[in-house]
């Protein structure tokens, strides 16, 4: 976090960054770090714990290591939600994206988990992630129509779609904390009753877990996290898959240590890749999506190279 306060586009002295630090004294620099640094590290901080701990329950609700949690349409239906904003309601800036995307994730979680309950044989990890996979698809769809229809959807999509901390204010991360904050507190009360559900559906139940509710507050931590986290700088791939299954190789399948762990070491990958993004290419920044994926995708693959996944 002292790095991405640190370095940037513009070039300050840290000691410099060290005063105005705690001491805003109306500079040019002191409202480069206060305005803009400081709420993109914190936004970047919250974000990163946030995706990582929902690919963390992701991966244990559905006992699939390789889960994140575009795996239930949350990222899909943000997609779809802020498209609609764009198109139908003439909507634009972050904040105004905000709000929709959250709703959309909220509700394609909702549509999920209906699709995979349903029925006699009641909610599966393989029935969700089917149906998950099911609404991706027609998400997707409806996501390639309205942008092939409008130019002018597709022009202010993207920028959003790219996912990016660049231009993300304090008001930002305002409006999303309580979100995250729930949703974390969630997931990580809900680490032995995953623990029991890994066991299998009966064993869980003989030690006193409730799948069915495990599962329901499972789903809502996710979407509060991934919803809140995709709504504020857009779609981030890769850390809530890859970031788990690395602190499961570490610290082993105890979901009390992988859901903490996951959750303060992804802003570390979130954030550093943020400022290389920063330095690729001054002025310019590159989005932190584009150089998460090139930064972990190597070192997931060496991991999975030198050694087995790590089972849940």
């Amino acid at each position: 976090m002292l790095v991405s306060v640190w370095i940037g586009s513009k070039s300050i002295p840290f000691g410099s960054i060290w005063s105005v630090l705690w001491h805003d004294d109306g500079s040019a620099d002191a409202v480069i770090i206060h305005d803009q640094r400081i709420p993109r590290t914190l936004l970047g901080a919250l974000v990163g714990a946030a995706l990582g701990l929902a690919g963390a329950v992701m991966q244990a609700l559905t006992r699939n290591p390789l889960a994140d949690p575009g795996l239930l349409g949350v990222n899909n239906g943000a997609s779809a939600a802020v498209v609609s904003a764009i198109a139908f309601f003439g909507v634009s800036g972050v904040l105004g994206y905000v709000w929709f995307a959250f709703l959309g994730a909220a509700a394609a979680s909702v549509v999920v988990y209906v699709l995979g309950t349903t029925g006699r044989a009641g909610a599966s990890p393989d029935r969700l992630v089917m149906s998950g996979a099911a609404l991706t698809a027609v998400l997707q769809a409806y996501l390639s129509a309205i942008l092939l229809l409008d130019p002018n959807t597709f022009n202010q999509f993207r920028f959003w779609n790219v996912g990016s901390l660049s231009g993300r204010r304090a008001d930002v991360l305002v409006q999303i904390a309580p979100f995250v904050a729930v949703g974390i507190v969630l997931a990580l009360l809900l680490a032995r009753p995953l623990n029991a559900l890994a066991l299998g559906e009966q064993t869980g139940r003989a030690l006193g877990a409730r799948p069915g509710r495990t599962r329901v507050l499972g789903a809502v931590a996710v979407t509060l996290l991934c919803g809140a986290s995709t709504a504020a700088i857009g779609p981030i791939t890769f850390i809530g898959l890859a970031v788990p299954q690395m602190v499961r190789i570490l610290v082993g399948p105890d979901q009390r240590w992988v859901l903490p762990y996951s959750m303060v070491l992804s802003p570390v990958l979130l954030l550093g890749s943020d400022v290389v993004g920063r330095v690729l290419n001054p002025p310019e920044e590159l989005q932190v999506g584009i150089v998460t994926a090139f930064l972990g995708a190597p070192v997931f693959l060496a991991l999975c190279r030198r050694r087995k996944l790590a089972r849940l």
